[in-house]
Protein backbone atom coordinates (compact mmCIF):
# COMPACT_ATOMS: atom_id res chain seq x y z
CA UNK A 1 0.00 0.00 0.00
CA UNK A 2 2.60 2.46 0.86
CA UNK A 3 4.59 1.40 -1.97
CA UNK A 4 1.53 2.26 -4.15
CA UNK A 5 1.02 5.63 -2.19
CA UNK A 6 4.53 6.59 -3.16
CA UNK A 7 4.00 6.16 -7.38
CA UNK A 8 0.80 7.96 -7.20
CA UNK A 9 2.91 10.88 -5.41
CA UNK A 10 5.64 10.08 -8.17
CA UNK A 11 3.64 10.37 -10.79
CA UNK A 12 1.51 13.60 -9.60
CA UNK A 13 4.39 15.52 -9.22
CA UNK A 14 5.95 14.15 -12.93
CA UNK A 15 2.58 15.30 -14.28
CA UNK A 16 2.64 18.59 -12.70
CA UNK A 17 6.27 19.31 -13.91
CA UNK A 18 5.09 18.42 -17.46
CA UNK A 19 2.00 20.76 -17.27
CA UNK A 20 4.51 23.72 -15.82
CA UNK A 21 6.99 22.74 -18.89
CA UNK A 22 4.23 22.96 -20.96
CA UNK A 23 2.77 26.29 -19.92
CA UNK A 24 6.19 27.52 -19.84
CA UNK A 25 7.03 26.40 -23.20
CA UNK A 26 3.26 28.25 -24.12
CA UNK A 27 3.97 31.25 -22.85
CA UNK A 28 7.53 31.52 -24.52
CA UNK A 29 6.21 30.79 -28.40
CA UNK A 30 3.66 33.21 -27.06
CA UNK A 31 5.28 36.02 -26.35
CA UNK A 32 7.65 35.87 -29.32
CA UNK A 33 3.90 35.73 -31.12
CA UNK A 34 2.73 38.28 -29.27
CA UNK A 35 -0.45 35.82 -27.71
CA UNK A 36 -0.21 37.48 -24.10
CA UNK A 37 -0.43 41.32 -23.89
CA UNK A 38 -1.80 43.89 -25.80
CA UNK A 39 -0.67 44.38 -29.33
CA UNK A 40 -1.71 46.90 -31.91
CA UNK A 41 -2.43 46.05 -35.42
CA UNK A 42 -0.21 47.98 -38.42
CA UNK A 43 -0.64 47.21 -42.10
CA UNK A 44 2.00 47.82 -45.03
CA UNK A 45 1.08 46.78 -48.68
CA UNK A 46 3.95 45.59 -51.11
CA UNK A 47 4.15 44.48 -54.79
CA UNK A 48 5.85 40.97 -54.18
CA UNK A 49 6.11 39.82 -50.46
CA UNK A 50 8.57 37.22 -51.42
CA UNK A 51 7.42 33.62 -49.58
CA UNK A 52 6.60 35.97 -46.96
CA UNK A 53 3.90 34.08 -44.26
CA UNK A 54 1.65 34.77 -41.08
CA UNK A 55 3.90 33.70 -37.85
CA UNK A 56 7.25 35.63 -39.66
CA UNK A 57 9.03 38.08 -37.45
CA UNK A 58 8.40 42.46 -37.54
CA UNK A 59 12.06 44.14 -36.04
CA UNK A 60 12.03 47.91 -35.29
CA UNK A 61 15.50 48.65 -35.34
CA UNK A 62 17.08 45.32 -35.13
CA UNK A 63 14.57 45.17 -31.86
CA UNK A 64 11.69 41.96 -31.92
CA UNK A 65 8.62 43.41 -32.02
CA UNK A 66 5.61 41.75 -33.57
CA UNK A 67 4.98 39.03 -36.13
CA UNK A 68 2.98 38.85 -39.24
CA UNK A 69 -0.56 38.64 -38.59
CA UNK A 70 -2.27 38.07 -42.13
CA UNK A 71 -1.27 38.16 -45.48
CA UNK A 72 -3.65 39.11 -48.06
CA UNK A 73 -3.75 39.36 -51.45
CA UNK A 74 -6.01 42.80 -52.88
CA UNK A 75 -5.62 42.61 -56.74
CA UNK A 76 -2.93 41.22 -59.13
CA UNK A 77 -0.40 43.74 -58.55
CA UNK A 78 -0.91 44.83 -54.52
CA UNK A 79 -0.80 42.39 -51.41
CA UNK A 80 -1.20 43.72 -47.91
CA UNK A 81 0.22 42.40 -44.99
CA UNK A 82 -1.42 42.63 -41.48
CA UNK A 83 1.20 42.91 -38.66
CA UNK A 84 0.85 42.36 -34.74
CA UNK A 85 2.86 45.03 -32.93
CA UNK A 86 3.70 45.11 -29.61
CA UNK A 87 1.54 47.80 -27.73
CA UNK A 88 4.54 49.78 -25.76
CA UNK A 89 5.55 50.52 -29.65
CA UNK A 90 3.73 53.19 -30.33
CA UNK A 91 5.07 55.52 -28.62
CA UNK A 92 8.29 54.71 -31.04
CA UNK A 93 7.08 54.09 -34.43
CA UNK A 94 6.24 57.39 -36.70
CA UNK A 95 3.85 57.51 -39.81
CA UNK A 96 6.46 57.80 -42.41
CA UNK A 97 8.43 54.91 -41.05
CA UNK A 98 9.91 52.47 -43.68
CA UNK A 99 9.23 48.95 -43.92
CA UNK A 100 11.39 46.18 -45.97
CA UNK A 101 11.28 42.42 -46.84
CA UNK A 102 14.26 40.81 -45.59
CA UNK A 103 16.00 37.26 -44.48
CA UNK A 104 17.03 36.54 -41.31
CA UNK A 105 20.67 35.69 -42.28
CA UNK A 106 21.56 34.60 -45.74
CA UNK A 107 19.00 31.85 -46.08
CA UNK A 108 16.88 32.24 -43.26
CA UNK A 109 12.97 32.99 -43.06
CA UNK A 110 11.81 36.03 -44.31
CA UNK A 111 10.68 39.03 -41.74
CA UNK A 112 9.63 42.42 -41.92
CA UNK A 113 12.12 45.27 -40.94
CA UNK A 114 10.61 48.62 -39.73
CA UNK A 115 13.41 51.50 -40.69
CA UNK A 116 12.72 54.58 -38.36
CA UNK A 117 12.17 57.79 -40.15
CA UNK A 118 14.09 60.78 -39.19
CA UNK A 119 11.55 63.92 -40.01
CA UNK A 120 9.59 63.92 -36.48
CA UNK A 121 6.17 62.89 -38.29
CA UNK A 122 3.00 61.87 -35.90
CA UNK A 123 3.05 58.33 -34.29
CA UNK A 124 0.92 55.56 -35.68
CA UNK A 125 -2.34 55.03 -34.56
CA UNK A 126 -4.97 51.49 -35.02
CA UNK A 127 -4.48 50.03 -38.19
CA UNK A 128 -2.29 52.58 -39.99
CA UNK A 129 -0.73 52.32 -43.82
CA UNK A 130 3.15 52.56 -43.41
CA UNK A 131 5.12 53.07 -46.65
CA UNK A 132 7.45 50.96 -47.87
CA UNK A 133 11.18 50.56 -48.63
CA UNK A 134 12.43 49.17 -51.29
CA UNK A 135 15.04 46.52 -50.96
CA UNK A 136 16.79 44.17 -53.22
CA UNK A 137 15.94 40.52 -52.85
CA UNK A 138 18.20 37.88 -52.28
CA UNK A 139 16.95 36.02 -55.70
CA UNK A 140 17.46 39.84 -57.12
CA UNK A 141 20.82 39.80 -55.62
CA UNK A 142 21.48 36.03 -57.21
CA UNK A 143 20.49 37.51 -60.71
CA UNK A 144 22.68 40.31 -60.28
CA UNK A 145 25.27 38.06 -59.45
CA UNK A 146 24.62 35.98 -62.29
CA UNK A 147 24.93 38.50 -64.90
CA UNK A 148 28.10 39.90 -62.90
CA UNK A 149 29.76 36.51 -62.98
CA UNK A 150 28.62 35.87 -66.79
CA UNK A 151 30.10 38.95 -67.56
CA UNK A 152 33.62 38.50 -65.68
CA UNK A 153 33.65 34.94 -67.85
CA UNK A 154 33.27 36.61 -70.90
CA UNK A 155 36.12 40.06 -69.77
CA UNK A 156 38.64 36.62 -69.13
CA UNK A 157 37.86 34.58 -71.93
CA UNK A 158 38.81 38.21 -74.37
CA UNK A 159 41.78 38.54 -71.94
CA UNK A 160 42.81 35.60 -72.65
CA UNK A 161 42.73 35.65 -76.25
CA UNK A 162 44.61 38.50 -76.06
CA UNK A 163 47.36 37.32 -73.88
CA UNK A 164 47.57 34.59 -76.56
CA UNK A 165 47.67 37.08 -79.88
CA UNK A 166 50.43 38.81 -77.64
CA UNK A 167 52.33 35.70 -76.69
CA UNK A 168 51.78 34.79 -81.03
CA UNK A 169 53.09 38.17 -82.04
CA UNK A 170 56.41 38.28 -83.16
CA UNK A 171 56.32 41.70 -84.22
CA UNK A 172 55.41 42.83 -80.73
CA UNK A 173 57.78 40.60 -79.00
CA UNK A 174 60.65 42.15 -81.23
CA UNK A 175 60.20 45.35 -80.51
CA UNK A 176 60.30 44.40 -76.88
CA UNK A 177 63.63 43.19 -77.31
CA UNK A 178 65.25 46.01 -79.42
CA UNK A 179 67.86 47.30 -77.11
CA UNK A 180 67.50 50.93 -78.67
CA UNK A 181 63.86 51.21 -77.50
CA UNK A 182 64.77 51.88 -74.18
CA UNK A 183 67.14 54.69 -75.08
CA UNK A 184 64.25 55.90 -77.62
CA UNK A 185 61.86 55.91 -74.71
CA UNK A 186 64.22 57.65 -72.36
CA UNK A 187 65.45 60.95 -75.18
CA UNK A 188 61.14 60.76 -75.57
CA UNK A 189 60.84 61.34 -72.01
CA UNK A 190 63.32 64.05 -71.86
CA UNK A 191 61.31 65.72 -74.84
CA UNK A 192 58.63 65.40 -73.17
CA UNK A 193 59.72 67.02 -69.75
CA UNK A 194 61.43 69.82 -71.65
CA UNK A 195 58.01 70.35 -73.65
CA UNK A 196 56.46 70.35 -70.06
CA UNK A 197 59.16 73.09 -68.67
CA UNK A 198 58.72 75.26 -71.60
CA UNK A 199 54.85 75.27 -71.21
CA UNK A 200 55.24 76.15 -67.64
CA UNK A 201 57.16 78.78 -68.55
CA UNK A 202 54.83 80.31 -71.59
CA UNK A 203 52.27 79.72 -68.64
CA UNK A 204 54.12 81.67 -65.75
CA UNK A 205 54.86 84.38 -68.76
CA UNK A 206 50.87 84.72 -69.80
CA UNK A 207 50.09 85.00 -65.58
CA UNK A 208 52.59 87.75 -65.75
CA UNK A 209 50.96 89.34 -68.67
CA UNK A 210 47.27 89.12 -67.44
CA UNK A 211 48.62 90.26 -63.87
CA UNK A 212 50.53 93.64 -65.47
CA UNK A 213 47.04 94.16 -67.60
CA UNK A 214 45.14 93.94 -64.02
CA UNK A 215 47.42 96.56 -62.71
CA UNK A 216 46.66 98.77 -65.62
CA UNK A 217 50.62 98.45 -67.08
CA UNK A 218 51.09 98.39 -71.30
CA UNK A 219 48.39 99.40 -73.83
CA UNK A 220 45.95 97.37 -73.33
CA UNK A 221 46.00 97.41 -69.63
CA UNK A 222 45.36 101.37 -69.44
CA UNK A 223 42.76 100.66 -72.50
CA UNK A 224 40.72 97.87 -70.08
CA UNK A 225 41.56 100.22 -66.55
CA UNK A 226 41.66 104.02 -67.44
CA UNK A 227 37.97 104.96 -67.70
CA UNK A 228 38.99 108.19 -69.70
CA UNK A 229 40.73 105.88 -72.72
CA UNK A 230 37.62 104.17 -72.57
CA UNK A 231 35.16 107.50 -72.12
CA UNK A 232 37.36 108.69 -75.44
CA UNK A 233 36.98 104.99 -77.03
CA UNK A 234 32.88 105.57 -76.20
CA UNK A 235 32.98 109.11 -78.24
CA UNK A 236 35.14 107.80 -81.06
CA UNK A 237 32.95 105.36 -81.97
CA UNK A 238 29.97 107.85 -81.08
CA UNK A 239 32.07 109.94 -84.36
CA UNK A 240 32.37 107.15 -86.48
CA UNK A 241 28.95 105.74 -86.26
CA UNK A 242 27.69 109.34 -86.70
CA UNK A 243 30.42 109.67 -89.72
CA UNK A 244 28.73 106.29 -90.78
CA UNK A 245 25.88 108.00 -90.90
CA UNK A 246 26.59 111.10 -92.93
CA UNK A 247 28.36 108.82 -95.30
CA UNK A 248 25.12 107.21 -96.01
CA UNK A 249 23.36 109.65 -96.13
CA UNK A 250 25.84 111.29 -98.86
CA UNK A 251 25.71 107.58 -100.75
CA UNK A 252 21.84 107.87 -100.57
CA UNK A 253 22.07 111.45 -101.96
CA UNK A 254 24.94 110.80 -105.04
CA UNK A 255 22.19 107.85 -105.38
CA UNK A 256 19.38 110.03 -105.57
CA UNK A 257 21.00 112.47 -108.20
CA UNK A 258 22.57 109.43 -110.68
CA UNK A 259 19.22 108.27 -110.92
CA UNK A 260 17.86 111.22 -111.86
CA UNK A 261 20.65 112.30 -114.33
CA UNK A 262 20.00 108.98 -115.32
CA UNK A 263 16.09 109.43 -115.80
CA UNK A 264 17.25 112.63 -117.80
CA UNK A 265 19.35 110.61 -120.26
CA UNK A 266 17.05 108.19 -121.28
CA UNK A 267 13.51 110.69 -121.27
CA UNK A 268 15.73 113.46 -123.24
CA UNK A 269 15.47 116.14 -120.87
CA UNK A 270 18.29 118.55 -118.80
CA UNK A 271 21.67 119.65 -119.77
CA UNK A 272 23.78 116.43 -119.34
CA UNK A 273 21.10 114.88 -122.14
CA UNK A 274 21.69 117.93 -124.45
CA UNK A 275 25.92 117.69 -123.82
CA UNK A 276 25.97 113.83 -124.42
CA UNK A 277 22.72 113.38 -127.20
CA UNK A 278 22.71 117.22 -129.24
CA UNK A 279 24.65 117.36 -131.90
CA UNK A 280 23.81 120.87 -132.65
CA UNK A 281 24.44 121.88 -129.06
CA UNK A 282 28.08 120.68 -130.01
CA UNK A 283 28.99 122.41 -132.83
CA UNK A 284 27.68 125.61 -130.82
CA UNK A 285 29.97 125.26 -128.08
CA UNK A 286 32.76 124.51 -130.28
CA UNK A 287 31.95 127.38 -132.80
CA UNK A 288 31.67 129.74 -129.43
CA UNK A 289 35.17 127.80 -127.99
CA UNK A 290 36.74 129.03 -131.74
CA UNK A 291 35.17 132.50 -131.47
CA UNK A 292 36.74 132.74 -127.29
CA UNK A 293 39.82 131.84 -128.95
CA UNK A 294 39.71 134.08 -131.76
CA UNK A 295 38.56 137.09 -129.30
CA UNK A 296 41.43 136.40 -127.06
CA UNK A 297 44.01 136.28 -129.51
CA UNK A 298 43.02 139.71 -130.89
CA UNK A 299 42.52 141.21 -127.49
CA UNK A 300 46.44 139.88 -126.78
CA UNK A 301 47.20 141.89 -130.33
CA UNK A 302 45.26 144.92 -129.36
CA UNK A 303 47.36 144.89 -126.27
CA UNK A 304 50.86 144.75 -127.57
CA UNK A 305 49.71 147.68 -129.92
CA UNK A 306 48.78 149.97 -127.21
CA UNK A 307 52.36 149.08 -125.44
CA UNK A 308 53.30 150.87 -128.32
CA UNK A 309 51.68 153.59 -128.35
CA UNK A 310 53.27 157.08 -127.15
CA UNK A 311 50.49 157.78 -125.54
CA UNK A 312 50.19 154.54 -123.05
CA UNK A 313 54.06 153.53 -123.18
CA UNK A 314 55.55 155.39 -119.50
CA UNK A 315 52.52 153.63 -118.04
CA UNK A 316 53.33 150.24 -119.10
CA UNK A 317 57.32 150.91 -118.68
CA UNK A 318 56.24 151.77 -115.46
CA UNK A 319 54.46 148.57 -114.63
CA UNK A 320 58.25 146.69 -115.93
CA UNK A 321 60.24 148.84 -113.37
CA UNK A 322 58.22 148.02 -110.19
CA UNK A 323 57.51 144.37 -111.67
CA UNK A 324 61.70 143.81 -111.27
CA UNK A 325 62.04 146.29 -108.30
CA UNK A 326 60.03 143.16 -107.02
CA UNK A 327 61.34 140.16 -108.16
CA UNK A 328 65.01 141.99 -106.79
CA UNK A 329 63.39 142.65 -103.28
CA UNK A 330 61.88 138.71 -102.99
CA UNK A 331 65.20 137.41 -104.37
CA UNK A 332 67.57 139.39 -102.07
CA UNK A 333 65.50 138.01 -98.95
CA UNK A 334 66.07 134.69 -99.88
Amino acid sequence: MAKRLINNVKLGVFVIAGLLLLILALYMIGRDSNLFGKNFELKVRFENVQGLTSGNNIRYAGIQVGTVRKVKILNDTLIEVTMLIDEKMKAFIHKTDLVSISTDGLMGNKLLNITPGKDGSPLVKEGDILLVKRVASTEEMMETLNRTNNNIAVISDDIKRTVQRINNSEALWKILEEPTLSAYLKESMANIRNAADKAADMAADLSAIVNDVKNGKGSLGAILTDTSIAKNLGEAVVKIRSVGDHANQLAEELSAMTQSVKNDINNGKGTVNALLKDSSLVIKLSNSLSNIEQGTAGFNANMQALKHNFLLRGYFRKLEKQKKREEAEASAKK
